[in-house]
């Protein structure tokens, strides 16, 4: 059985996606400082989380990267089997993994301060392990239309009861779709220990981890058509096909979030189907372009990112790039004025980053998790 090939355009989407953490987002945001006006402002706001209902494009980073390890999976699951391994063995990968990736979020959240105290137990990268772990025991038990039914019916339940049921400990009248009254908040307080990023409740917490699981479904299911023999379908269908789903998700997640708001804090089932709409809608381009068209060269700097985005995720927790970037940018940033300071300094903070990745891929060095 043939080795299953790697897709360039998935590093090159999840380098794509990795490069607004990994500093071009705040790039981005000092540029916009330059200008005046509505679209710079609007810009500017773009590059931040909402403080609750509604989205900006910061709110796509984690969801797409979800999605992405998603669509990652079946290609290894179709690796692993072409060499043999049991389904048991499948599962012991899949947990070493997702127990990672729980481990390393403890890490980034700073394990080793041991202030267990004000220690953060939740994490992205905990999330990813726990929604991607659960998503690909799904994949290995069920077949292809019963984890369909699965991703709907998590997805309907979910919405229904985060938007009647409210917190047991709420005061009377309180919006189940509220910081102060929603069930994943109050679920949290109960069985999540330590510190909570909000306060009362995370956004990485237990309960709205549950659709984070459809996510990374989705992911999967998107990985499965890929993987379909160009006999059976084209390149370009595929990629068509991927767009169309995803136009459809966009309308669901539009007529749904009348009743339900799109939210990330509570990764709401509207919040789902629009990020489904987005990541499959930016995974058809970057499929189309780069694997169905052939034109990579140009990919090569988002993929240096996207071989190496958790080794990107955990080095900027851990050592001090903002050091590296004053010992090199900042005389030129203090000469340049207080208005250039700021692009100097996020954009030289960005190019040591992509450096530190770029010596690491000439190196064939790779952090596989």
């Amino acid at each position: 059985m043939n080795t299953p090939k790697r897709l360039a355009s998935l590093d090159a989407l999840r380098g794509f996606d990795m490069l607004f953490i990994m500093g071009f987002a705040p790039f981005v945001m000092a540029v916009c400082g330059l200008f005046e006006g509505g679209f710079w402002e609007g810009l500017a706001a773009q590059m931040e989380h909402v403080e609750w209902n509604g989205l900006a494009h910061h709110d796509t980073i984690f969801p797409l990267f979800l999605f992405i390890a998603g669509i990652s999976f079946p290609f290894s699951l179709a690796s692993m089997r072409s060499k043999g391994l049991t389904d048991t063995k499948i599962y012991l990968r899949i947990a070493r993994r997702a127990v990672t990736l729980v481990l390393l979020g403890f890490v980034y959240n700073g394990f080793f301060r041991l202030d267990f105290e004000n220690f953060r137990l939740a994490s992205v990268l905990g999330r990813i392990g726990v929604a991607w772990g659960i998503a690909a025991v799904l994949q290995v038990l069920f077949s292809t239309r019963t984890r369909v039914v699965i991703a709907g019916s998590v997805l309907v339940a979910y919405g229904l009861v985060s938007q009647f049921v409210a917190a047991p400990d709420a005061v009377a009248g309180a919006d189940p779709l509220s910081l102060e009254g929603c069930l994943a908040g109050w679920i949290d307080r109960c069985l999540l220990p330590g510190r909570m990023y909000l306060g009362s409740m995370d956004p990485e917490g237990i309960f709205s981890t549950i659709p984070a699981v459809v996510t990374a479904m989705l992911g999967m299911l998107t990985g499965e058509f890929v993987r379909l023999p160009e006999e059976k379908c084209s390149g370009s269908k595929k990629a068509s096909m991927m767009a169309l789903a995803g136009v459809a998700f966009g309308v669901v997640g539009a007529l749904w979030s009348i009743a339900l708001p799109v939210n990330k804090t509570l990764w709401s089932s509207t919040f789902v189907c629009v990020l489904a709409c987005y990541s499959l809608l930016l995974f058809a381009l970057f499929y189309y372009i780069i694997d169905v068209r052939g034109w990579q060269k140009w990919s090569l700097p988002l993929r240096v990112i996207g071989l190496n985005s958790i080794t990107i995720y955990m080095a900027q927790a851990i050592f001090d790039f903002n050091g590296l970037t004053r010992y090199f940018f900042g005389g030129v940033a203090r000469i340049c004025g207080d208005d250039w300071r700021q692009v100097i300094m996020t954009g030289g903070y960005l190019l040591i980053s992509w450096l530190f990745l770029w010596f690491l891929y000439r190196k064939k060095i790779f952090l596989k998790v």
